[in-house]
């Protein structure tokens, strides 16, 4: 897969977030290559979420 078609999935799961999950904002989902975890504790604290039930989220998108 090359950066296009992983910028262009992250695009769609982006969005996808921000249906499910109305409090989140693009800041929130901004994904910075080797920063992931920082993301995820970000989600984590804004919906209250366990990095178990974001894998799951991740997982059904």
């Amino acid at each position: 897969m090359n950066t296009t078609q992983v910028k262009g999935n992250w695009n769609e799961q982006k969005g996808r977030l921000k249906q499910q999950f109305a409090v989140l904002a693009d800041n929130d989902l901004m994904f910075e290559e080797g920063r992931k975890d920082k993301m995820l504790g970000k989600l984590q604290i804004k919906l209250g979420k366990t990095k178990e039930e974001l894998d799951k989220i991740n997982a059904a998108l």
